[in-house]
């Protein structure tokens, strides 16, 4: 009899290609697993890619730099999100030159289009009616489906486990590995259990849940797990509400959220564009139904809340841990025991500006944000209206608050603009927006000023998150509209009998295409030898090390957004912990570590903080430290995608004890340099007192630092091995092939973007 499986095994055990990938392969030399780990690489299989204008480019650029094509262009949906304008868009205007002003956004985004338009890609561009946020128009076009693997360059790919997906961030390189063989070399994760049971009380919502949660196991909590959701709470939330709360999974370190499908997951999905049609969907939904944990399945960890524990929240400091109710009061450092901690605390209230024990109601806001791929649907837009309703018909934003709405997509726009809600919004003083990321990621036009406060339904309040010096408060939609109202952080239950979060059906606007040309038939994986790089070669790293003291330290602070626009990878030293070494108003240089000798030739970082790389997939963050001259980071802990991302880019992230990183730290201070040995794998301090300290990592990628390997290369050996996947993968589960349906959705057109 089979061992019980948690839902994520049994999604990770169906999808592996390769079992402890390349042990045996003759491309290696015998010594690859001479210590094989318990946690090293699988290779598995993508059902589901994803891509954006801002981390593909790169991915594309590899790619026709070694003559590969993509491997699955139907199971590949790509849209333009994080760069574009949310001002009223023309549609009879196709020049990105008259959309886009900001040339470097403007390259992004003709580089997308080119890209789709040479690898016969599905695009939803600026003038296509499905175009939006991507972790909005997955799912409302049935392209996220519940079993699949799913993978974007973007951190919160988590949304698409609401389906009872495995769903999660990459960087760039990952990117291009998908593209080219439709695999990813994985350490799989551990297995946590949030169990929500009870009631929610009124007026909260799935924003309030999730903040909750974040703030009981804290930023760095879910490092190294995949999280599922359950009880009696998350039963009962709708599709939306559930998006919500998986979109944040990252924001508490995980790698993925997961909630097991059930009838309110089939209802949303039943009859959207490319999920499953006819005797397909009756199978799949058979298939689905089998997708829970079992009973007695075992988790690593365990976390059960009290669904009438969780109120109303607010964040008051620069994490997504840093949340309290919304009558509460701004927390004293003092109060928090452990150093680290206080310490952050204490940084955070002096870039938010806050003293503690001021009542959260009475802090005042600038302005007011409500969209994002967390709180962008529909749902959203609604319970944000109805507070503006419940306030009375002249109700109008408070003096000198300035609110902006922004749908998710193209199609929620028109569905709430059906509905009237844009009316409700406008009358009340709030500008009503076209779709698109906005003051999210804060790359467009959309931002906050240097001291300027937001209430925003964002899902992260990082330094400089949403502009250079702006300070970011997260909430529900309902808080953020009834804050607008008052112009101060406002309870939104005194505008409320009840919020509720239902499964509504999406109408009208989300409508098939009438013709939809085939794609090019599969293209088959280019078999190439294994390429390797003597540039990227780590074996031994001798030299300078540079102490850090922060805690949870975010790609945002690694490398702020204005350096996401561009299309390469080179010259991004200048702007590593930018807005650490220039002040947000002057632009003056300020006394960073970085910036001092010697610490300025560093090729070591050490971080005493855990969760070091936490946030976005961005590998910007780690292209600046490599360009800095940073080779190897030491933390307690990395952020999951960071640590890929720095393994694809020949820099070692060593995960140490906090005690050990102390040390280290305190070595660095005195100017005591370190050496790393990969192959012993152990760093050895350059003083004759101290006695070398051992690590462990992945044997497979230590494998390729030492000799160079190019892994997309080695990955494409295992042609034979893909292509016996994907034959049992169509037997198995045939809605996955041609986008759900047995056909496929249109590539780049030039003439099919304004029409279904």
């Amino acid at each position: 009899m089979d061992a019980p499986q948690t839902l994520y095994d049994k999604i990770w055990n169906a999808h592996i290609v390769y079992k402890q990938t390349f042990s045996q392969h003759a491309m290696l030399n015998d010594s690859l697993y001479r210590t094989p780990q318990k946690n090293d690489l699988d290779l598995i299989y993508v059902d589901r890619h994803l891509l954006h204008e801002v981390s593909s480019p790169p991915a594309f650029s590899g790619l026709r730099a070694a003559g590969r094509s993509v491997r699955r262009p139907d199971c590949t949906l790509a849209t333009v999100d994080h760069n574009v304008p949310t001002s009223p868009r023309n549609g009879g205007e196709h020049d990105l030159e008259v959309l886009i002003a900001d040339p470097e956004s403007r390259a992004q985004c003709s580089t997308l289009e080119d890209n789709v338009k040479e690898f016969s890609l599905p695009f939803f561009g600026l003038h296509d009616k499905r175009q939006g946020i991507v972790h909005v128009i997955g799912p409302e076009q049935g392209f996220t489906l519940p079993g699949i693997t799913c993978v974007c360059g973007d951190s919160h790919t988590s949304t698409h486990g609401a389906f009872g997906a495995l769903a999660f961030g990459i960087g760039s390189t990952e990117v291009e590995h998908v593209l080219a063989t439709q695999t990813l070399l994985q350490r799989k994760s551990k297995n946590m259990r949030i169990s929500v049971d009870g009631e929610l009380g009124v007026g909260v919502t799935s924003k309030d849940l999730i903040l909750h949660i974040i703030g009981v196991i804290g930023a760095s909590g879910g490092n190294g797990y995949v999280i599922e959701y359950a009880g009696s709470v998350i039963r009962g939330l709708s599709m939306e509400a559930r998006m919500s709360v998986c979109n944040m999974s990252i924001e508490a370190g995980a790698r993925a959220g997961m909630i097991a499908p059930d009838d309110i997951t089939f209802a949303y999905l039943k009859n959207r564009p490319l999920a499953p049609q006819g005797d397909y969907w009756e199978r799949a939904v058979e298939f689905w139904r089998t997708l829970r944990s079992d009973i007695d399945a075992k988790f690593d960890v365990e976390v059960n809340i009290h669904g009438i524990d969780v109120v109303p929240c607010v964040t008051w400091g620069t994490s997504p841990q840093d949340v309290v109710p919304i009558t509460g009061v701004v927390p004293d450092p003092a109060c928090f025991a452990d150093q680290a901690r206080r310490q952050a605390a204490e940084r955070s209230l002096h870039y938010m500006g806050l003293i503690p024990g001021t009542a959260m109601q009475d802090i005042k806001v600038d302005n007011v944000f409500i969209g994002s791929c967390t709180n962008g649907r529909i749902e959203d837009l609604r319970a944000a209206a109805n507070v503006i309703r419940s306030a009375g018909p002249s109700t109008v934003v408070s003096s000198g608050v300035q609110c902006v709405v922004v749908p998710g997509s193209t199609s929620i726009r028109l569905q709430a603009e059906s509905e009237g809600l844009h009316t409700v919004f406008r009358r009340a003083g709030f500008q009503w927006r076209e779709s698109g990321c906005s003051m999210c990621i804060a790359m467009n036009g959309d931002q906050l000023e240097a001291g300027k406060r937001c209430a925003s339904t964002t899902n992260r309040n990082f330094e400089g998150r949403q502009g250079a010096g702006g300070r970011t408060h997260l909430m529900s939609p309902a808080m953020a509209a009834a804050t607008a109202l008052r112009g101060t952080l406002t309870d939104p239950r005194q505008y409320q009998s009840q919020t509720t979060e239902t499964n509504v059906e999406f109408e009208d606007n989300i409508k098939s295409p009438a013709t939809i040309p085939e794609l090019p038939a599969m293209a088959p994986a280019i078999s190439q030898q294994v390429q390797k790089k003597e540039s990227k070669i780590f074996r031994i790293l001798q030299g300078i090390a540079a102490p850090m003291y922060l805690e949870n330290t975010d790609t945002d602070m690694i490398i702020p957004k204005q350096f996401l626009k561009r299309i390469d990878r080179q010259g991004l030293a200048d702007a590593l912990f930018f807005n650490l070494r220039h002040d947000s108003k002057t632009g003056a240089s300020l006394d960073f570590i970085l910036d001092r000798p010697p610490y300025n030739k560093a090729v070591f970082l050490i971080s005493t903080g855990k969760n070091f790389g936490c946030g976005s997939s961005r590998e910007n963050a780690a292209w600046s430290l490599e360009d800095f001259g940073i080779r190897c980071l030491i933390a307690p802990s990395f952020g999951d995608i960071f640590r890929n991302n720095c393994f694809q880019n020949c820099m070692l992230p060593i995960e140490l004890s906090v005690e050990e990183c102390r040390s280290l730290a305190a070595d660095a201070e005195l100017g005591i340099e370190l050496k790393v040995d990969l192959e012993k794998q152990e760093i050895i301090r350059m003083t004759p007192s101290q006695n070398p300290i051992k690590f462990l990592t992945d044997a497979f990628r230590r494998q390729c630092l030492l000799e160079g390997f190019d892994e997309i290369g080695t990955t494409m050996q295992l042609v034979h091995d893909i292509t016996a996947f994907e034959e049992k993968r169509t037997q198995m589960w045939p809605w996955l092939d041609g986008m759900g349906r047995g056909r496929k959705v249109q590539p780049y057109s030039d003439e099919i973007r304004m029409d279904w």
